[in-house]
C-alpha cells in the first residue's frame, strides 16, 4: 500500500471516524482516484488537505465511498401507517416509548423515526437506539450529511425544519441527531437489550438464511414488551407470526402478544 494512501487512511479516520482500511483496497482506491483526478488533485495528501477545508468536498468524498444507499421515509406509505395508526396506540399506554432501529445503516431510518416522533412530543423527550454491525456506516450516520436523492420522500415541512443545505447535500439538524444513540451490534451473535415498545428492522432480514431469520424473530419477540410493535420491510412479511408470539397489526407491523 502506498504511503500516500496509507496516511490518507489515517487522516480520514481521525477526521470522520471512518476506517477505509476495512474496505478492499483496490476497489476503494479506484473509486477515490476517479474523484480526486476529476477535481484536479495529484496525490491523496493534496486531496485530504482540500477535504479538511471544504465541507462540500468532504460530502462528495463520503458519498463516493458509501456503498449502501438508504433513504428517509423509505416506502412512505408504511411510515404513514406508523404515524397515523401504530404510534397513537402505543402512546396511549405510555408517553416515553423505548424505540430501537436495528441494522440502521447510515442513519436515515432512526432519523426518520425521530422526525415522526416530533409530531407527538418535543424532541428532548425522544430517545432512539440505533445499531449496526458496520462501524463505518455508524460513523457516517453520526456525521448526518446526505445526498439530495436520499431525501426524495421527506415531507416538505420536515425538510425545511430539520435539514440544512450544504452544496447539493443536506445536513440533519443537531436536535434530531441528539435523539439517537448509535451502537455497534451483530444481530446474530450479540444479546438484545429491551424491552422495547417499538422495534424497526427493515430491508435487512432478506439477506439472512431461513434459520437465521427464525432465530432473529425469536430474539426480536423477546426484546419487545407485551403489545410492543415489530415493523419490518416491504418484502419481509412473516408468514407464521404466531410461532413468535406475534399478531399481525397491519401489513408489515406485528404486535407482541
Amino acid at each position: 500500500m502506498s504511503s500516500d494512501y496509507q496516511s490518507f487512511i489515517v487522516n480520514i479516520k481521525k477526521k470522520t471516524g471512518i476506517d477505509l482500511s476495512l474496505y478492499k483496497e483496490a476497489q476503494m482506491k479506484r473509486r477515490l482516484l476517479s474523484l480526486y483526478e476529476k477535481k484536479g488533485f495529484k496525490t491523496f495528501q493534496d486531496f485530504f488537505e482540500a477535504i479538511r477545508k471544504d465541507g462540500v468536498l468532504l460530502n462528495e468524498f463520503l458519498d463516493r465511498m458509501t456503498i449502501n444507499v438508504s433513504e428517509f421515509y423509505r416506502n412512505s406509505k408504511r411510515w404513514e401507517v406508523l404515524e397515523k395508526k401504530i404510534l397513537p396506540k402505543l402512546l396511549a399506554n405510555n408517553r416515553r416509548l423505548k424505540i430501537w432501529s436495528a441494522a440502521c445503516s447510515t442513519g436515515e431510518e432512526p432519523y426518520t423515526l425521530a422526525m415522526i416522533m416530533s409530531n407527538f412530543m418535543p424532541l428532548s423527550q425522544v430517545q432512539i437506539l440505533a445499531t449496526d454491525i458496520d462501524e463505518n456506516v455508524i460513523a457516517r450516520a453520526k456525521i448526518g450529511t446526505y445526498p439530495e436523492r436520499s431525501l426524495n420522500e421527506v415531507p416538505a415541512e420536515m425538510k425545511k425544519k430539520y435539514f440544512v443545505k450544504e452544496g447539493s447535500f443536506y445536513k440533519v439538524s443537531d436536535d434530531i441527531k441528539k435523539t439517537v444513540t448509535f451502537r455497534k451490534q451483530n444481530l446474530l451473535s450479540d444479546p438484545f437489550s429491551g424491552p422495547f415498545d417499538l422495534i424497526v428492522c427493515r430491508n435487512v432480514l432478506i439477506y439472512f438464511t431461513e434459520e437465521a431469520k427464525d432465530e432473529l424473530y425469536y430474539k426480536f419477540s423477546h426484546a419487545l414488551k407485551t403489545d410492543g410493535i415489530f415493523f419490518v420491510g416491504s418484502t419481509e412479511q412473516i408468514f407464521n407470526p404466531n410461532k413468535y408470539d406475534f399478531e399481525t397489526e397491519d401489513t408489515f407491523f406485528y404486535r407482541k402478544k
